[in-house]
């Protein structure tokens, strides 16, 4: 299953884990589980209704009230000591890394000894936790976010009057789309914005997917916004595993672009290795008549969000263009691994690619090929053909095991 996290009023811990028991995670399961991690706590999920909407309000009822919080420390011990499943344990781990790295780095203290007042309580730990938790029981194996709403104004906290969104969060959110709103309060908590981007793949619009069921989860503050404060996770099943098309698989990507009239091959050269070097998905270069009839070059790059600034300041170092633009796309591709086959070259690597059929392929390297044509003082295109022919005479089963 997949789920699309619609943070049009933000998001919260309490909010998140509110949604995820409204669309099926039992409260009394999650409460167990939890219980086994920590004490000091009860679970209670009221239902509620903003601007006529049913949501989940979770509310965590701290029994020791006056227990100390936790140091970062503290916190690792607790979840590396308990018997949760390994993907619930790492991904409780990253999220509270992301809120102590944040925090040591804005107050100036030593990452594994600071103290946390927001995060280091029952309730932050029991949303954090739980989260990851209710995404494990409801099967979640992709989730996808739309752009974070940003609230205006001022809260005060432990550390007195801080400006919205708090230092932790604008942190935490750093290379993530965001996006204003009309609320003037904190609608973005550390705690919401440490497990959105420890779970969504990537942020912007709602996937291609079969809708099966809809959760609403309630906020507890006046946001001052003509929205109600509600967070929305819609689950269903991803598009691409139904039908003929079972194999194809699709991902939120960059593609940047520019035109230069006034580059020497020799750099475009250069650039386009340098490009594949720092994580490229794939450059190419198309001729393009520019203003003043000028012919030049267009220079397209695709690749991953984390990628993309790094990307932009090669190509605006390496090339004469002082700006480029860039966009976010889906696309669709086949699963393609590295596998090895025998032939009359001996042992080699290809690639294995499934088709949308589920028929298997393979394709030859052309590193690969290139070093027996020229080691061998063969053309080229007579190493693909042999060792296309190989693999078909081995067929079904060319893959070499040993």
């Amino acid at each position: 299953m997949i789920i699309f996290v619609d943070m049009f009023s933000g998001i919260s811990g309490d909010m998140t884990l509110g949604a995820l028991i409204d669309l099926g995670v039992p409260v009394e399961w999650l409460e167990d589980k939890l219980s086994r991690v920590l004490e000091g706590f009860r679970l209670k999920a009221d239902i509620v209704y903003k601007n006529h909407l049913k949501a989940t309000d979770l509310v965590v009822d701290i029994i020791d009230k006056d227990r100390p919080s936790r140091n970062y420390k503290d916190i690792k011990a607790l979840i590396k000591n308990s018997s949760m499943p390994g993907k619930v344990k790492n991904n409780s781990l990253i999220a509270f890394k992301k809120i102590a790295q944040a925090e040591s780095h804005i107050h100036g203290k030593d990452v594994e000894t600071i103290h946390f007042h927001e995060i280091g309580g029952i309730d932050s730990i029991v949303d954090i936790i739980g989260v990851f938790l209710c995404a494990e029981y409801l099967g979640i194996n992709k989730v996808y976010a739309s752009a974070v709403p940003l609230g205006s104004g001022f809260v005060t906290c432990a550390h007195g009057k801080i400006p919205v969104p708090v230092p932790a969060t604008v942190a935490i959110l750093k290379n993530v789309c965001v996006k204003p709103s009309d609320a003037v309060t904190e609608i973005v908590t550390p705690t919401g914005a440490a497990i959105i981007t420890t779970l969504a793949s990537s942020f912007g619009q709602m996937p291609e997917m079969i809708m099966k069921k809809v959760g609403y989860g309630a906020g507890k503050r006046d946001t001052g916004s003509a929205l109600p404060n509600l967070l929305r996770i819609i689950m269903g099943e991803d598009i691409t595993n139904q039908g003929s098309g079972k194999s194809l698989q699709k991902e939120r990507i960059y593609v940047i672009k520019t035109n230069v009239d006034d580059e020497s091959p020799e750099v475009l050269g250069f650039l386009m290795e340098l490009l594949f070097e720092n994580k490229a998905l794939d450059v190419c270069y198309a001729p393009v008549l520019m203003k003043k009839n000028r012919p030049g070059t267009k220079v397209e790059v695709m690749c991953q969000k984390k990628s993309l600034d790094n990307l932009i300041q090669i190509i605006l170092a390496q090339t004469t263009s002082i700006g480029v633009r860039y966009h976010e796309c889906e696309r669709s591709f086949l699963p393609r691994q590295k596998a090895f086959v025998k032939t009359s070259f001996g042992r080699l690597q290809v690639k294995k690619i499934i088709n949308p059929d589920n028929s298997i392929r393979f394709v030859p390297e052309f590193d690969v090929a290139r070093k027996i044509a020229r080691g061998k003082k063969l053309p080229l295109k007579d190493v693909y053909n042999q060792i296309l022919c190989d693999i078909n005479h081995l067929a079904p089963n060319p893959l070499d095991r040993d």
